[in-house]
Parts: structure tokens; C-alpha cells; sequence
């Protein structure tokens, strides 16, 4: 994330998307506005399956101490906005795909698309396009349009390859 989508203002879906939205206007740590977002969903989750509760706390907690430990490394190499809106989107997809198929999660909408598309035998991908959709759309206003539009390429790029390797 610090190297692909951060140097260009791209931003992901969820929780992730609404903290780097919030960190490049307020300038508040990415990580730390991630664990405030995410412990409502946490708990609202563990009234649905308390397992994963306690694993998903464990994954946001470690996903967002290295986002903020690995920021300052974000501007050392220079990748063009599409390559990095793919790669981007195929970390981000990779990181959730695995921590959706070890059922845990860091705690983010990823882990209310797991419940929406168990409960409704929906595709994760398209569950995760769509929540990450809304919130790039949400985004509009305050990003640049090119900074939009490969964002939406990178949201895509996630969708597809949590579903990849998740499964199903």
C-alpha cells in the first residue's frame, strides 16, 4: 500500500480506503485511524461468529502497526499510476484473499463481505467491489479524477484476486 497506492493518492476500498482518504487530508497515521474504524466491525462480527473475532482483532492490529512502521519507505521508488493501481490491488488482494481463507481478517468491511457473501451465498469478490465501490465513489469528491479512476482499478484488482485465492 505505502508503495503503490500512497505516492500517486489512490486509495482501496474500506476501511483502508476511509483511512488513507483521512490521512491525506488530516495527515493522521493510516494505521492508527484503521483500528479505530475496524474495532466497531470487530464487534459487531463477534455477535456473528466469535471466532472471528479474536483472530480478526489479531490481524488488524498487526497489519496496521506495519502499515504505519513501513510509511516512510512509501516514496523511495517511483512505479507509473497504473502499475501501481495493479500491483497495489493484487498485494492488498493477495493479503486479503489469505487471511479470508484462514478465517481471519484485519477486521475491516473485508470482514463484513465474508459474512454478507456467506449469508447470501454471494461471490466474495463481488461483495468486496461493491463495499470498496461505494466508499472510491465516496472518494470522488476529494480525489483527483485520474486518482479516482485508478483506484477503481485497483479495487477491482483486489476483488479479484481475494476471490482468487479465497476460494469460491
Amino acid at each position: 500500500m505505502n508503495g503503490f497506492l500512497v505516492p500517486h493518492h489512490l486509495i482501496d476500498g474500506g476501511i483502508v480506503g476511509i483511512a488513507l482518504l483521512l490521512h491525506y487530508f488530516l495527515k493522521f497515521p493510516t494505521g492508527i485511524i484503521m483500528v479505530g474504524l475496524s474495532i466497531p466491525i470487530c464487534i459487531f462480527s463477534s455477535l456473528n461468529n466469535k471466532e472471528y473475532f479474536f483472530s480478526s482483532l489479531q490481524g488488524l492490529l498487526v497489519s496496521s502497526l506495519f502499515i504505519d512502521l513501513l510509511a516512510p519507505l512509501r516514496f523511495q521508488f517511483f512505479i507509473p499510476q497504473l502499475a501501481s493501481a495493479l500491483i497495489g490491488g493484487a498485494i492488498i488482494g493477495v493479503g486479503v484473499g489469505l487471511m479470508l481463507r484462514y478465517k481471519t481478517s484485519t477486521g475491516g468491511t473485508d470482514l463484513l463481505a465474508e459474512i454478507i457473501s456467506e449469508t447470501f451465498s454471494l461471490n466474495i469478490a463481488l461483495v468486496i467491489i461493491l463495499i470498496d465501490g461505494v466508499i472510491v465513489l465516496a472518494g470522488l469528491a476529494l480525489l483527483k479524477l485520474d486518482a479516482f479512476l485508478y483506484s477503481c482499478i485497483a479495487i477491482i484488482a483486489v476483488g479479484f484476486i481475494t476471490s482468487l485465492i479465497k476460494g469460491k
